[in-house]
C-alpha cells in the first residue's frame, strides 16, 4: 500500500478525500500553513499526522505527496521532495516562471522519485473518446482548436477579511492547461510559437488583477489552437468549451454551464448527406465510476488511480515533466508577449 501526504488543504481536500478511499493507498499525513484548517481535516478524515512545516512533513515515511499549495510553492515543494527520492503529483499549473521550468525538469530528471502534473481534465471520457476518434483519423488531420475556461470566483479573489489571495495576482493564460492540455493530447502535439493579449484590469482593478488573457499558439504538427482564459468577469455559470476542427471533419462541445459535457458535436467528412453535426452523447465521467468519485466529473478519481497505477507498475506517469511542461510553458510565455 502506498503511503501518501497531500500538502495544501484547499483544492488537497480533493486528494484527502480520493486518497482515503482508493484501496491501493494509506493517507499519513497533511500538511497546512493555516493550523486551523489542518486540524479540521484531520478530525474528519482521521489523520493523525498534521504538520505545519512542510520540511518535517516529507519526513513522515511518505511514498508520495501531493502538492495542492498555491502556485508560488509547486515547484519548490515539488523539487524538495524529488531531492529526497518522493514521488509527486503536483497541481496546475507546473511552475511560475520559466526558470522554474528549468529547476523543475533537472529536479525530476535526478530524482528516484517520479513527477506527474494533475491536470486531471484530460481523463474526462468526451476528451478520450475525441482521442480514439483523432487516431482513427474520424477527422483528418487537426488544422485549427480553441478552448475557452471561464469561471466567475470573485469569492475566491480575496480572504474572508479582504486581503488577496493568489488569485488576484496570477495571469489567467497561467491556468491554460485545463484547455491546453486536452487539445494537445489528442494527437500528441506541443507548441511551437506563443502570442497573448490581455484586456488589462477593469472588472476588479484594486489589485491588478486581469480580466480575460487570451494566447495563439502554433503548434510542432502545424495546427493554431486560441486558448481564451478569464477568472474575475461577471459570467454565470462558469464553463469549458472546446472545438477541433481537421482536414475531414470536426468536434465540439456545447456550451452552457461549466459541466455542459454529455454532448458532443460532430461532422465526419466519411459520412455522406449530413444535414447538420451530429450529436454524440459523451459524458465527462466513464459509467460505472464509485459513487464518491464525481470530483470535477470523475476526472479526480480517474487522474489519482492513473498516478497510483504507474507508481505500482513502476511506469512512467501519464503527464511527466516534460508533457507538464509542454502544457505550460505555452501559458508562460502568452503572458509575457501579452505584457
Amino acid at each position: 500500500m502506498l503511503r501518501a501526504g497531500v500538502v495544501g488543504l484547499g483544492r488537497g481536500q480533493f486528494y484527502v478525500n480520493l486518497f482515503t478511499k482508493l484501496p491501493e493507498t494509506e493517507l499519513v499525513a497533511i500538511c497546512a500553513r493555516d493550523e486551523e484548517r489542518a486540524a479540521d481535516v484531520a478530525e474528519r478524515y482521521g489523520v493523525s499526522n498534521v504538520y505545519l512545516d512542510y520540511e518535517s512533513f516529507l519526513d513522515a515515511g511518505l511514498d508520495f505527496v501531493v502538492v495542492a499549495s498555491p502556485p508560488e510553492f509547486h515547484v519548490p515543494y515539488s523539487v524538495a521532495a524529488l531531492e529526497r527520492g518522493i514521488h509527486v503529483l503536483c497541481e496546475i499549473p507546473a511552475a511560475n516562471s520559466l526558470e522554474e521550468c528549468q529547476q523543475l525538469a533537472e529536479a525530476a530528471q535526478s530524482s528516484a522519485g517520479k513527477y506527474m502534473m494533475a491536470e486531471n481534465c484530460i481523463y474526462w471520457a468526451f476528451i478520450e473518446a475525441w482521442r480514439e476518434m483523432v487516431s482513427q483519423g474520424k477527422i483528418g488531420r487537426i488544422i485549427y482548436a480553441e478552448a475557452e475556461y471561464i469561471h466567475s470566483i470573485p469569492g475566491l479573489m480575496r480572504t474572508p477579511d479582504g486581503q488577496p489571495t493568489w488569485r488576484a495576482f496570477l495571469p489567467p493564460i497561467y491556468y491554460c492547461t485545463h484547455s491546453l492540455g486536452p487539445l494537445l493530447s489528442l494527437s500528441g502535439d506541443r507548441c511551437v510559437t506563443a502570442v497573448g493579449m490581455h484586456t488589462g484590469s477593469n472588472v476588479d482593478p484594486e489589485f491588478g488583477t486581469i480580466d480575460m488573457e487570451v494566447g495563439l499558439f502554433r503548434t510542432e504538427q502545424g495546427a493554431i489552437i486560441k486558448i481564451l482564459t478569464g477568472f474575475s468577469l461577471a459570467r454565470r455559470a462558469g464553463f469549458h468549451y472546446y472545438s477541433v476542427y481537421g482536414s475531414k471533419g470536426c468536434l465540439e462541445t456545447t456550451r452552457g454551464t461549466q459541466h455542459p459535457f454529455g454532448t458532443t458535436l460532430a461532422d465526419f467528412d466519411e459520412i455522406p448527406h449530413l444535414p447538420d453535426m451530429m450529436q454524440l452523447p459523451l459524458p465527462c465521467a466513464r459509467p460505472g465510476l464509485p459513487a464518491w468519485a464525481s470530483g470535477h466529473g470523475g476526472a479526480d478519481y480517474t487522474m489519482a488511480q492513473a498516478f497510483v497505477q504507474c507508481l505500482l507498475e513502476d511506469t512512467p506517469p501519464p503527464i511527466d515533466v516534460y508533457r507538464a511542461l509542454d502544457f505550460s510553458v505555452p501559458g508562460l510565455m502568452a503572458d509575457i508577449s501579452a505584457e
